[in-house]
């Protein structure tokens, strides 16, 4: 039987999460005016990591620097990007999705795979259940989806990034000449600038040109590993999978590369606190522990030195991680070097239990439980209202975010909000 493949990618996720909420507070919609996701508008630093479509037509794009895009758009709104909101999000739809497809492979926070194959007698036509599930996302969600169906995962993902939002593509083997070989190369999946500048050097300047290609001739001008992918990437050839097991999580970190370099063991404690909060709060979304800590230093001459401890026993607990921190960052740091990166990551990840507290629990085990609470609480209030609502007190006025760090590019924004 025929592959059948769909790919769903959130419009602008970011902003269109951001926008959902405020809707559902009475705030306005900022998707109708010229707004982004990013960065520090005072300090005009940090980049753009989504914009609305007024934005776009002010020529605003996405990793852009904060500053490049007010002089494009000075009245243009920010927000700050907040990831706690983001994984609900990204959750929720991914939900939606499962109840349609026998195999769903979540690509990014915002996009997924669904292998439709075989499911043509539930439904027989593509086209009207890929638009149901874009209207339940819409219509139970609040924000718009782009679906795009292919034969396979590559031709799936180049539909669904054609007319944008909340729209329904086909890209099947009979439609690659008139939709996929008019494509500007460097819209090819996989090929990036450099790339790109290279073929059109040489007078190939559409996937189609790149399709009549021999494959030797590619070869030669990319190498015979890449030449390879391309030449079958062109045709629209592409047998990879829709991996719907979900990858068990081996560890756990977050970093920052820090605006002004950290000096004094006063600032450095409370970028760790920060650090610490965000990895163990993740690590609790997933109901697992952690059994060996790590922290990472870069000096400002971009000297990298790390050290880790292994737990006696099985922890989730905030303020137990973070002590463990301060005393590998002391034994790590000299008192002297400037440092400009700060790393903690959480590894020996375990989904096994503690001991029950019984009638002779120690004082010990009693104040583990009581902090475990109130990680479950600051935990709870900030998946309600957001996780700027509530901060440790050592960490106001680190400078930091405790959000989850998915790129470089975030890693920035985070640092310099």
């Amino acid at each position: 039987m025929a592959r059948l493949v769909f790919h769903i990618d959130v419009n602008s996720a970011f902003l269109s999460w951001e926008a959902m909420r405020r809707v559902s507070r009475g705030e306005k919609d900022i998707r109708l005016i010229p707004s982004a996701i990013g960065g520090d508008r005072d300090k005009r630093t940090g980049v753009i990591l989504a914009k609305s479509i007024p934005a776009k037509k002010y020529g605003v794009k996405t990793g852009e620097p904060v500053a490049m895009a007010l002089r494009k758009c000075p009245e243009l709104f920010l927000a700050k990007p907040d990831f706690h909101l983001y994984q609900k999000c990204s959750s929720a739809f991914i939900e939606v999705c499962k109840k349609y497809a026998p195999a769903v492979e979540q690509y990014s926070i915002d996009e997924c795979f669904l292998d439709m194959s075989d499911t043509e007698r539930l439904y027989p036509d593509p086209v009207a259940v890929a638009e149901k599930i874009k209207n339940e996302i819409r219509d139970t969600l609040g924000f718009t989806v782009n679906v795009g169906i292919g034969p396979n995962k590559l031709l799936a993902k180049m539909a669904s990034d054609f007319e944008k939002p909340d729209r329904v593509h086909t890209l099947f083997f009979d439609e690659l000449e008139e939709k996929f070989y008019p494509l500007p190369v460097r819209e090819l999946f996989g090929i990036g600038a450099s790339t790109a500048e290279k073929l059109q050097r040489i007078n190939i300047k559409t996937v189609g040109d790149l399709a009549r290609l021999d494959l030797a001739s590619l070869q030669a001008i990319v190498g015979n590993k890449f030449g390879l992918h391309l030449y079958n990437s062109s045709r629209g050839i592409d047998e990879t999978p829709v991996e719907s097991e979900e990858r068990e999580a081996k560890c756990y970190g977050n970093s920052v590369t820090l605006e002004e370099n950290v000096v004094t063991f006063e600032r450095a404690n409370s970028i760790l606190l920060a650090l610490s909060d965000s990895v163990c709060a993740r690590m609790r979304a997933d109901e697992m522990k952690t059994t060996c800590v790590s922290v990472t230093i870069r000096s400002d001459k971009f000297k990298n030195s790390s050290r880790q401890r292994t737990l006696d026993a099985p922890t989730d607990i905030t303020g137990e991680v973070y002590d463990v921190t301060k005393r590998l960052f002391a034994s790590l740091w000299d008192k002297r070097t400037p440092l400009r990166l700060i790393g903690v990551s959480l590894s020996g990840i375990t989904d096994g239990e503690d001991m029950q507290l019984s009638l002779f629990s120690s004082d010990t085990d009693r104040d583990k439980e009581k902090s475990r609470k109130v990680d479950q609480a600051i935990d709870s209030i900030r998946n309600q209202f957001g996780s700027d609502m509530l901060m440790r007190g050592t960490t106001f006025g680190a400078g930091l975010h405790v959000g989850q760090k998915h790129s470089a590019q975030i890693d920035e924004i985070n640092d310099k909000d």
